[in-house]
């Protein structure tokens, strides 16, 4: 454990050394300046103006090919052809589904990562259809995350097209499992079990958003189902036994009366309930789907022990308050899902550098907290954030999801994410 720690803390400590292979006395921002006024940068951003029609025709593509929860596989076969008809090398599916593919550098650098998921949050059987009205395009997760998906291509097109080298290799990744149930399953997978668990020195996600947000911690979060068990029966002739649904509502009700910091944020919710065979039956069984949130993992644990205790205690009061002679209430939890927590500092170096290279657009940047990719490699120390895709967009997890592609702001998204991304993994001359 303590090898892999090291192992783990040097490798996030390289990072800082990237751009010096490059030019080492410069700060962040002669760096970004060096970059984005070269040759190479300023024919990189004609050949993004020249490739809007083909990153505009990528995002309906992919878009209208479903990928729901668990189902990614037919959008990840296509994204892993696309990967490897642009010349990346270890093309590869990995064993949860992750596709992702190599872009050599120099050899001056660690390596550095880059993804888009490829999951989305609506059922099988959804109408993916992009609709247009205009720029305004219109399509159940065309920004959440498929236009991040089509602008990673654009960006290897953009560094192929202008010569562009960089000092690390950068790995880029579509990946699985990103959205609620899926429960960072595919970034799981790739830093704690897959061929680059351990290697990855430094991580960018890209969701759909302005280009100036940068998502830099990760909100944890703790999701269960429980379910309260009991012998069920008549609702006239078994009226005065346990019930699993009076146990429920006093879970919830006590549930719905804790008191929980608003800094660090923390949350939490009851979402889905559910039980019973009939209107004149005592369940033998109620259950509920609750999200807890929080920013802190100590406030997330706390949350969830103090949940926990509510759950037996109105366990307790069911069997104290109705008649046990046919058996008692019992209960039953199931972890739906865990996402870890954590924060990337912001005078960290690869925050410094994306910084600068925002603000080298005229940008301020913004900083918060989400649920995203960026939470696992935070977790495990390892440098990482979440960018924005630039452009306009809203409506997220919603059929009327939309994107703006209006061709300016389209560019200007584009070219801004890679000089982020040249602005991390090093821009060689």
């Amino acid at each position: 454990m303590m090898g892999r720690m090291m192992k783990r803390f040097f490798l996030a400590l390289s990072i800082v050394f990237i751009a010096a292979a490059q030019a080492p006395a410069q700060t962040p921002e002669q760096n970004i300046q060096h970059i984005i006024t070269s040759d190479k940068f300023k024919a990189a951003e004609k050949f993004i103006d020249g490739d809007y029609d083909r990153f505009t025709k990528e995002i309906v593509q992919l878009t209208e090919i479903p990928a729901p929860p668990f189902k990614e596989q037919k959008r990840a076969g296509v994204y892993l052809e696309m990967l490897r008809q642009h010349g990346l090398t270890d093309v590869t599916m990995d064993a949860e589904g992750n596709v992702m593919g190599i872009r050599k550098g120099t050899g001056g650098g660690p390596l550095i990562a880059i993804a888009a998921h490829l999951d989305t949050v609506f059922p099988e059987g959804t109408d993916v259809t992009v609709k247009k009205n205009g720029t305004v395009w219109a399509a159940p997760g065309i920004g959440d995350d498929t236009r991040s998906l089509a602008e990673l291509l654009s960006i290897i097109r953009a560094m192929d097209a202008a010569k562009i080298q960089t000092a690390s290799d950068i790995l880029f990744i579509g990946d699985v499992g990103e959205e609620g149930p899926g429960d960072l399953r595919g970034m799981k997978y790739l830093f704690q079990k897959g061929p680059y668990k351990d290697k990855i020195s430094a991580f960018m996600s890209m969701e759909g958003g302005p280009s100036d947000r940068l998502t830099n911690a990760g909100v944890g979060s703790k999701r269960y189902k429980v379910t309260f068990k009991g012998p069920g029966g008549h609702s006239y002739g078994a009226f005065g036994i346990v019930s699993p649904a009076f146990a429920l509502g006093n879970a919830i009700t006590k549930f719905g009366k804790l008191q929980v910091p608003s800094n660090p944020k923390t949350t939490y919710s009851v979402g889905v309930i559910g039980g019973g065979t009939s209107v004149n039956s005592i369940p033998f069984e109620s259950w509920m789907e609750i999200d807890m949130r929080s920013e802190s993992k100590k406030e997330l644990d706390d949350l969830a022990e103090k949940f926990l205790g509510i759950l037996h205690e109105a366990v307790d009061e069911e069997n104290h308050t109705r008649d046990t002679r046919l058996g008692k209430i019992e209960l039953k939890m199931q972890l739906m899902g865990e996402r870890p927590t954590g924060e990337t500092p912001l005078n960290s170096p690869l925050i410094q550098s994306i910084s600068a290279a925002i603000k080298g657009f005229g940008m301020t940047p913004g900083f918060g907290s989400s649920s995203t990719d960026s939470n696992v490699p935070i977790s495990l120390g390892i440098p990482a954030v979440t960018i924005g895709a630039g452009g306009r967009g809203g409506r997220s997890h919603a059929l009327d999801e939309f994107i703006d592609v209006e061709k300016n702001s389209a560019v200007k998204g584009v070219t801004v994410s890679l000089a982020i991304l040249l602005s991390v993994a090093g821009m060689t001359n």
